[in-house]
């Protein structure tokens, strides 16, 4: 594989990942719809780029929390787009002693595709996906399909259905 995809330049890693997710989305009878753009991984451009307010894209952060001084986790936190992550809810959530954005390498890694393209999907087992209840109030979800110049409009329900998210409250109050 040469990392080319319809002429869009991913790096090999991010290519397997989307199409494993699109074959994972067939497979599960996911209604979702494909939109292509310009490259942008920002939620707030990449929103406008796709036509819809950023509230209902799925902004994905990975999350680091220290459980005491020897055991470390890892959260994929689920975001309205227009929302700010409380790492102090996820550190309670986790009954953790610390939380602070991964670095963007180990986000990276853990996510399998490069910042501005991580999934609301994990396929590591040491990334445990957690989605704000805010986010699911919308029909439909938007997010970078582990591509900058690609996105995915996915049903609320099935994303729920399929990945399959612990659904707590993580976004900071206004």
């Amino acid at each position: 594989m040469n990392g080319e995809l319809d002429g869009a330049v991913a790096a090999p890693g991010d290519l397997r990942l989307y199409e494993r997710l699109i074959a994972d989305l067939d497979a599960a009878g996911a209604r979702y719809r494909l939109i292509d753009h310009a490259p942008e991984g920002r939620t707030d451009l990449v929103s406008a780029l796709r036509g819809h307010d950023v509230a209902r894209a799925a902004k994905c952060l990975v999350v680091m929390v220290k459980i005491g001084k020897k055991v470390t986790r890892h959260v994929l936190a689920v975001v309205p787009g227009d929302a700010r992550l409380d790492l102090q809810a996820v550190k309670a959530l986790l009954e953790g002693t610390y939380a602070a954005f991964a670095s963007r390498d180990k986000a990276e890694e853990l996510a399998g595709s490069v910042s501005g393209t991580v999934l609301p999907f994990s396929y590591h087992p040491g990334l445990e996906v957690v989605a704000d209840p805010a986010l699911l109030k919308v029909p439909e979800l938007f997010f970078n399909a582990a591509r900058l110049d690609r996105s995915i409009a996915l049903a609320t329900d099935d994303y729920v259905r399929i990945a399959a998210p612990r659904i707590a409250p993580i976004t900071a109050s206004s």
